[in-house]
């Protein structure tokens, strides 16, 4: 008997999506060809890095058994994704009526007139996201970098929008920054022209004290008034 004659095996290699800090399964399919009970056992060169599912059992004539390997998350990934890990299984005929808990590491040794068929299985990896294929006609007139050209116009016109919304707001601070500019100069000038008023007046104060006994004249009156006019206009503009 040859590898496989007692059960078949689908598929014949472990394939495991690889993505790190991730675990990732796979699973198997025995098939029983023989019309007798197959016992069967399944063995890997690294069993910490993987878990069986059931890693034995009893399969009944013509009928299948899912087993599901996972293999646990891994830290690091090894060069160019290559996987030396093995897997080995073992089948042996069994007594009709054996269940599972009647399986014994025994029942695999390889002893005269005693057929153990193995069938051994390697360990594939592949990556978890491979990258999408190219589209077709990307490399011609269809690709996503023309499409962006062609669109040049619009995105010009986007492009001037934005400028002209960001420049709107510069001109208007200008314009307020100049307009308060003004209104302090002419303060300063009024404040100017109310202290010039103020000092007049003290004068005018002055002489009218010293002309006190001798009257006052209409004129000088009305220039007093024509002053006192003014200043209060400026202290109020001011």
């Amino acid at each position: 008997m040859s590898n496989g004659d007692l059960l078949s095996v689908q598929p014949t290699e472990l394939k495991f999506p690889f993505e790190l800090k991730k675990q990732s399964s796979c699973s198997l399919q025995l098939t029983n060809k023989t019309d007798q009970n197959v016992a069967f056992k399944v063995k890997t060169t690294n069993p910490k890095k993987y878990c069986v599912r059931p890693n034995s059992g009893i399969v009944l004539p013509g009928t299948t058994c899912d087993v599901t390997v996972t293999m646990q998350a891994q830290k690091e990934a090894p060069p160019d994704l290559q996987c030396k890990d093995k897997f080995l299984l073992q089948s042996v005929v069994a007594n009709h009526g054996a269940t599972t808990n009647d399986i014994t590491p025994e029942m695999f040794n390889k002893e005269a007139g005693k057929v153990v068929d193995e069938f051994k299985l390697r360990v594939v990896y592949s990556p978890a996201n491979p990258p999408s294929p190219v589209p077709e006609g990307s490399e011609e007139g269809n690709s996503p970098r023309v499409s962006v050209l062609d669109n040049g116009n619009q995105n010009t016109s986007l492009f001037d929008a934005v400028s002209r919304s960001v420049d709107e707001p510069k001109e208007k601070t200008s314009e307020a920054l100049a307009l308060i500019s003004k209104l302090t100069e002419e303060k300063t000038s009024a404040i100017q022209q109310s202290q010039k008023l103020r000092q007049e007046l003290e004068m005018l104060r002055k002489e009218i004290s010293k002309s006190r006994g001798s009257g006052f004249s209409f004129v000088f009156v009305v220039v007093i008034g024509i002053l006192g006019i003014l200043f209060g206009f400026l202290l109020k503009k001011s």
